[in-house]
This record gives C-alpha cells, structure tokens and sequence, in this order.
C-alpha cells in the first residue's frame, strides 16, 4: 500500500481482522533464555524501603574523594551545580529541585546514582563509592550528620525533607485504575 509516497507493508487487507487462531508460532526460534545470572547481574534497582540495596559501606569522607574526581566537574565542587543540576540545597522554592527539596527516599539517591551516574561511564560505581557519594550528599544537605555510615542498614531509616509531601501510589492496577 503506498501512503503519502511512501510503501507501506500490511499484514492483511484492510477492513480484515486477524483471527485469533493465526498460524504464526509461539516462538520464532530468536535468541536464547536469559541465564540465572544474566537476570542477577541486571537486576540492581533499589526501593523506596531499601530492598534491593547491596553490600558495602560509605561515610561523607569516602563520598568527598570519590565527589572530587568523578562528580564536582558536573555538579560543582560543593554541589550547588554546574553543567549538572545542583543537588545541595533546603529552600523548598528553589529552582530547580535538589536532593535537599526534593527527593522523598534516601534510597532512591543511591539506586539513581548507582544506575545512572557518572553521565559519561554510568555503572561503573563500585557500592561503598555510591554509598559514599551517597553519604557525601546528605551530609551538604544537613539531614545526616558528617560522620554518619551509610549502608543497607542505615540508609533506608534516613527521613528525607521532603518525604511528607508525596503520596504514596498504593493503586494495584486493574479496571479501577484510570
């Protein structure tokens, strides 16, 4: 069929219905399972209560090293930002919104920094380096003290500031979610 100059491919003619009873098969025979392990090594999200955390440890000392070399390039060397978005700041009106605002999990910083940063090598964080960055973090933003350790332990009990103002999503799914 050609629309608009260009050949469209279509599977059957229009105004017809696939039957539901289709002779294609349930699998084409493309790629493999995923191994056990496969599945374990991508599996690294973090939750809100902590599980999911792993192993390791990390104080805001730990977290300043590891802020000056991969960190304070982007997000400036205090982290009131740069290139990057600040993520030090309390007043909740400032713009944009920092870790200090904003975020309502402690947890959520450690599986966002460990998914997603540095910008230019993403993953490559070993845990008690997040955990440090982690800790490095809350401690600019005064809701942790300095010499406080970070770990799966400790990280979930951290009461953000903004933790009150967000609602939890409890929806299950199904016809009663719009």
């Amino acid at each position: 069929m050609v629309v608009g100059g260009l050949w469209l491919a279509v599977p059957f003619a229009a105004g017809q219905q696939r039957s539901a009873a289709s002779n294609h098969p349930d699998t084409f025979g493309l790629g493999r399972a995923a191994t056990a392990g496969e599945i374990e090594a991508l599996d690294i999200d973090v939750r809100p209560d902590g599980t999911g955390l792993p192993a390791g440890q990390g104080t805001a000392a730990d977290g300043a090293r590891t802020w000056a070399r991969a960190c304070g390039g982007c997000h400036g060397q205090e982290g009131e930002g740069g290139t990057a978005a600040p993520v030090v700041g309390r007043d909740p009106s400032s713009r944009p919104p920092t870790v200090g605002n904003y975020w309502p999990y402690a947890t959520t910083l450690y599986d966002y920094i460990n998914r997603a940063m540095p910008r230019n090598a993403p993953g490559t964080l070993a845990a008690d380096e997040v955990y440090g960055l982690v800790a490095w973090i809350l401690a600019k933003n005064e809701i942790i003290a300095t010499e406080a350790i970070m770990d799966a332990e400790t990280l979930p009990k951290v009461a953000m500031p903004a933790r009150s103002r967000f609602v939890r999503d409890d929806r299950r799914g199904g016809p009663e979610v719009r």
